[in-house]
């Protein structure tokens, strides 16, 4: 059965419940130990559409704009590294020392999406389902719909009222980062090498501002050189479309796009392994990954797969296992009625 018919068959479902729920009117509660940890389906009880109404809002999203599922998927990555998947990268800050103002996050985009889609979410179910598990499915749903799995995504997330610049600075890795920095940062998460392997996967779609790479053809160690790692035709390809003195921040503030994965940006697929692999990717920390035994281990098995199947039930885990850390159940945090509130 395929991912649309699975999807249009739990629709149907999920609306006979609905139905059933609202002639009743009653609510299926869930036991006190359910309220405290992450599972799929926290919602099936008190809001059982919400699933269907953030993969309907997704699609009608990224039909009017599909550049938005990278920058989604991007979102749930950051959010997760920064004080754990909280939602706090929505909040704004007058005083513009909050996660959204870090280095890492002035290219992001998609926060008027996460909102949309909370603003829908509060016209069926109020105050039920945090911004953080918004994020976590808008992320599933940007690859599903970019032909990437599907995947049960746990949720019962609650959210965080703290958004601290400072924090995103230090916790998120910088597109220069070598192999050593990348598995520290991704250590300090619980995550090991083969996840990092997994989930720089992520890259097979989006686009980049020349200024995350320019380091890499212009200045690579501090004379004026370039990366001797970088295959010569796709850095010299790089340089007809980031000529030097561009301007921007090193996580991509300014300057032109490119795509990380050539030819397939828009398509989550396993080219991203295979250009890694033949050109040694468009950031050091994507080159990075030929640099250690495990990480190249998996990047040569994946660019020569025949299928994305294996890939697929590795991503779904790795994602899973991310989207658990330092989460907040329970009593802990809360459920806001807007995700871009203020923090300050």
């Amino acid at each position: 059965m395929s991912g649309g018919e699975l999807w249009l068959r739990r629709r149907l479902l999920v609306m006979v419940l609905v139905l059933a729920l609202r002639a009743s009117g009653g609510e299926i509660a869930g036991s006190p130990e359910e309220e405290t940890r992450l599972r799929v389906g926290f919602y099936r009880a008190k809001c059982p559409v919400a699933e269907d109404v953030v993969l309907a809002e997704m699609r009608a999203i990224l039909e009017e704009d599909p550049t938005l599922a990278p920058s989604l998927l991007r979102m749930h990555y950051h959010d997760c590294f920064v004080q754990g998947c909280d939602g706090s990268i929505m909040l704004r800050s007058r005083s513009g020392k909050g996660e959204r103002d870090a280095t890492p996050n002035r290219s992001m985009r998609g926060y008027d999406a996460i909102q949309r889609i909370k603003a829908r979410l509060e016209t069926v179910c109020r105050l039920t389902v945090s911004c953080a598990d918004i994020i976590a499915m808008a992320a599933r749903d940007a690859v599903y719909l970019s032909k990437g799995p599907w995947y049960d995504v746990e949720t019962g997330r609650k959210d965080g009222d703290v958004s601290v610049a400072e924090y995103a600075e230090n916790d998120l890795a910088p597109p220069d980062s070598n192999i050593v920095d990348v598995k520290t940062f991704f250590s300090v998460k619980s995550l090991n090498a083969k996840d990092i392997a997994v989930l720089f996967g992520c890259h097979s779609i989006g686009t980049s501002h020349c200024a995350a790479f320019q380091k890499r053809l212009y200045n690579f160690t501090g004379r004026m050189d370039q990366d001797p790692s970088l295959d010569a035709r796709y850095a010299a390809q790089l340089k007809k479309l980031c000529p030097p003195g561009g301007h921007g921040h090193g996580h991509g503030g300014g300057g032109a796009k490119v795509p990380i994965d050539p030819g397939s940006g828009y398509t989550f697929d396993l080219s991203y392994y295979r250009h890694v692999l033949a050109t040694g990717g468009l950031f050091q920390s994507d080159g990075s990954l030929r640099d250690d035994p495990v990480t190249r281990g998996y990047v040569e098995k994946l660019a020569n797969a025949s299928s994305p199947d294996e890939y697929f039930q590795d991503f779904a885990a790795a994602m899973v296992k991310m989207g658990r850390t330092d989460v907040l159940t329970g009593d802990l945090g809360e459920i806001r009625e807007t995700c871009d509130g203020f923090v300050d």
